[in-house]
């Protein structure tokens, strides 16, 4: 009997950097192969891979980068150096046929210790421009795979393959009857999604049915409105949510982004400011709603009645940047990774 093929999957930091992953583990699940993962021990990697069946997690120290001075900076380079020691010595037990890398600073460590095993290598890049962990990584890859085809005007590298927007599947099996129920609000009032922040959210009731997943430690238990519901995060209910929502308030970035333009969902994009970040977001924001996909809001003009000036435009144009959407050729990116790493597994 052929044994099974293994692959090892890291990423994470962020929701962003796992959720390609999310939509290629059951794929690879079905087609046979052993499912690894190694992250962090406290980062949201460790919550959302935990909820996936017969995935082994195995947890790494790792640094972070911060574009604030803190003390943390300086013992951060320890933590990668002894993450890397950690990620070899697992790996080599592990065994994997390949290393899969969605990103974000714990992936540095892993690429690394998987290059010191001679294990083949894919990361994935999601954003216009890469971010410095797939820069550290690049060298030690066999591939890097890219969403937006610009992305590789900005690497210039034989390793670069486009394969555009990797989206879980699961996410078009939802059903708003279903959703609605669960959160107890009526089929008339339009729903709005919220993905953080939350300027605004409770005068936004007059109008709209809100659902706003917060984040972390970020819900308001002293905020209660029958047209208000919060969440941390959501897993499973997600799909429902997703079908009964009209319109989706968001940061940029890309994973989150594309989905909603898969579902047709009219976006208001709210980038981080390159004083928080390096500016991918602002670049992705840009490109979308320059494609008519999104209504832009710089998070440099941000105040209350720029919030809400914002959304009664994005609501008044809602028709037609649905339209736009639906005109979006999607990519099968899910086949051409999963065809890319059967060919790179060694």
């Amino acid at each position: 009997m052929a044994q099974k093929k293994r692959i090892l999957f890291t990423g994470g930091g962020s929701a962003g950097h796992v959720t390609v992953n999310l939509a290629l583990i059951p794929k690879l699940q079905a087609m046979g192969w052993d499912i690894q993962y190694m992250g962090s021990k406290l980062g949201i990697e460790s919550q959302l891979i935990h909820h996936l069946p017969e995935v082994q997690y195995h947890s790494i120290s790792t640094g972070k980068l911060r574009r604030y001075i803190a003390i943390e900076n300086f013992k951060d380079p320890f933590r990668v150096i002894h993450g890397v020691y950690e990620a070899y010595r697992k790996i080599r037990t592990i065994k994997p046929d390949i290393v899969f890398s969605k990103g974000g600073f714990v992936s540095v460590p892993v690429v690394l210790g998987a290059w010191l095993n001679k294990v083949p290598v894919i990361i994935h890049e999601s954003d216009m421009t890469p971010g410095l962990a797939n820069k550290i990584a690049l060298p030690f890859a066999n591939k890097i795979c890219l969403t937006f085809k610009e992305t590789g005007d900005h690497m210039r590298s034989t390793k670069a393959m486009h394969v555009g927007a990797v989206i879980r599947e699961e996410i078009f099996l939802g059903n708003a009857e279903r959703g609605r129920s669960r959160v107890r609000f009526d089929k008339k009032t339009p729903v709005l999604l919220i993905m953080g922040g939350s300027l605004g959210a409770h005068v936004l009731t007059k109008t709209f049915q809100i659902v706003h997943i917060c984040g972390k430690g970020q819900v308001d238990r002293a905020t209660r409105h029958p047209r208000y519901v919060q969440y941390e995060y959501i897993h499973e209910e997600l799909a429902d949510v997703l079908a009964m929502t009209d319109m989706v308030i968001t940061r940029a970035g890309s994973n989150s982004i594309f989905e909603f333009l898969a579902l047709n969902k009219p976006m208001l994009l709210i980038p981080l400011s390159r004083a928080s970040s390096r500016g991918d977001q602002i670049l992705n924001a840009e490109s979308f709603h320059q494609q008519g996909y999104s209504e832009l809001l710089m998070e440099e003009d941000l105040t209350d009645a720029s919030f809400l000036a914002s959304i009664e435009k994005l609501y008044t144009r809602r028709e037609e940047i649905a339209s736009n959407m639906r005109a979006y050729k999607r990519h099968e990116a899910v086949d051409r990774v999963l065809e890319l790493i059967g060919k790179v597994a060694k």
